[in-house]
């Protein structure tokens, strides 16, 4: 019997996967077909804004820094998306994500190009097109501590140790062709690898020789030291779509003037210097506190909204799974053991580029409430109908008896029971709720974890802004406990 039950789930998960992909796949093809028909260029002229997509965490290329209380995005990169955007006449707005996240943003348009320090690979190639190289870096560089001076220099000395590089990167690939007697640690975020070698969980990092060396200078524990690995394609370039020509001609034509008037040298990166010094400079606690408190204020309505969803899907999905409708019960069980059975970023990325194709507009924002709601839906229907299912049988079929309905029984006699029996749990959800709002930085929405790794860059400190991160959650979820047990205690009372 277990055995034909569970049969039943995996085929009505089966079914539902492809209904979902059967009505993505026509949606995205379409969507690359109009790419090459209507021209990504004409939609930028249209709405009069250029969406570039970056990894704001790797300086001077593209990082960030505050001026009067608000982010601005600065670096080599970011000054060339501007010039960009002037030849085309229209305004730049730019979006930081996670660099392995950044080519399926261009492919499923949710920005129009990608300005990230990207090296035109050979597998990138297949997906997207490459605008001509706009700068050549001298070469790789190792990023190591200091008190390790003269004991790494080549790639030799790094046999059996760990060596850091981004995830998705050129420098990632790198480590794994011609280091092959390392072991390579990958993390989406400059800074994370950079406390990692400072706490000693790698003995180096493989990075551009900006950045390496703008890590240096601004952190006198490190050292940069070129390295003797061997790159076939150095240079940076800009990712397009495919099929754009008239958009890579443009972009094309801009980075010719840079390059003829030597502007990455004379303009961007003296520019790019003196942010950086500036930032060095600023005092975390006054300077970067307005960062904490939008972060603080997103962080808070996707919590609540995702309650809200979470809520009001959970109830519905308990009340069709203890429904005598085979259909409905068979429906909820299959949502709720496939969404317990995903990771939460997984469905939060899905949400935003997969379901993004269908609905175009769909913002950052809103695909991380919806993502984390329909996540929380799956848990709260298990709480409810837990608690349902402890309410005596008798109290059912003595308000059946007193003539009541079945909703009316439901809704008077059984849920208010059961709200009471189960609050504890929810209350448990809606703090993890809290804390896993944090995930949804991986698309770029501006929430704490987001804006504390955004200061991070800024300032060249990993511990110190994740500790006040850490104090800023603790404040914050302290508040909502002692919120729920407040209600608890009145529930006590009124029995």
């Amino acid at each position: 019997m277990k055995k034909i039950k569970f049969a039943k789930i995996i085929m009505v998960l089966v079914m539902m996967i492809s209904i979902l992909f059967t009505l993505s796949a026509p949606t995205y093809a379409a969507s690359n077909k109009n790419i090459g028909n209507n021209s990504v260029l004409r939609k930028i002229k249209r709405s009069k804004k250029l969406v570039v997509g970056t990894s704001a965490d790797y300086p001077p290329l593209e990082f960030t820094t505050s001026v009067n209380g608000n982010t601005k995005y600065v670096g080599v990169d970011m000054e060339l998306a501007k010039d960009i955007a002037k030849d085309l006449h229209v305004k730049l707005v730019v979006k930081n994500m996670s660099f392995d996240s950044l080519l399926v943003a261009l492919e499923t348009g949710k920005v129009d190009m990608v300005i990230s320090a990207m090296t035109p690979s050979p597998d990138r190639k297949k997906s997207v097109t490459f605008s001509k190289i706009y700068y050549k870096p001298s070469g790789e560089f190792f990023l190591i501590n200091k008190k390790d001076k003269g004991k790494y220099r080549k790639v030799q000395d790094f046999k059996g140790k760990t060596v850091g590089a981004q995830t998705g990167s050129m420098q990632y690939q790198l480590i794994q062709s011609q280091m092959k007697g390392s072991k390579v640690k990958g993390l989406s975020k400059i800074n994370n690898l950079v406390l990692a070698l400072q706490s000693g969980k790698v003995s180096g990092l493989v990075m551009e020789e900006l950045t390496a060396k703008a890590y240096a200078q601004n952190n006198k524990s490190l050292l940069a030291i070129k390295s003797n690995l061997k790159v076939a394609q150095e240079g940076n370039a800009v990712a397009l779509a495919k099929g754009q020509s008239d958009l890579l001609k443009a972009v094309n034509k801009t980075i010719k003037r840079v390059q003829k008037k030597d502007l990455v040298h004379k303009k961007y990166l003296p520019q790019a210097a003196k942010n950086m010094q500036t930032s060095k400079k600023s005092n975390m606690f006054t300077k970067y506190a307005p960062y904490f408190v939008k972060g603080i204020g997103y962080t808070i309505v996707i919590t609540i909204f995702s309650v809200l969803i979470g809520v009001i899907l959970g109830m519905l999905l308990s009340l069709m799974r203890l429904s005598q409708n085979k259909l409905l019960h068979w429906i909820a069980i299959c949502y709720i053991e496939f969404v317990r059975g995903t990771p939460q970023m997984v469905q939060i990325m899905f949400v935003y580029f997969g379901v993004g194709v269908l609905i175009s507009n769909l913002s950052a924002v809103m695909a991380g409430i919806i993502a984390i709601g329909l996540n929380s839906g799956a848990y709260v229907a298990e709480d409810i109908r837990s608690g349902i299912d402890s309410v005596a049988k008798g109290q059912t079929e003595a308000a059946r008896s007193l003539g009541l309905s079945q909703s009316k029984t439901y809704r008077y006699v059984v849920i208010p029971q059961a709200l009471k029996n189960i609050w504890p749990a929810l209350g448990n959800e809606f703090i993890t709720l809290l804390k896993d709002s944090s995930l949804v930085s991986v698309i770029g929405v501006t929430e704490l974890m987001y804006q504390t790794e955004l200061v991070q860059t800024s300032t060249y400190q990993g511990v110190l802004p994740l500790f006040i991160a850490m104090v800023i959650y603790f404040i914050m979820t302290f508040t909502l406990s002692r919120f729920l047990n407040y209600f608890e205690r009145r529930m006590k009372h009124n029995d």
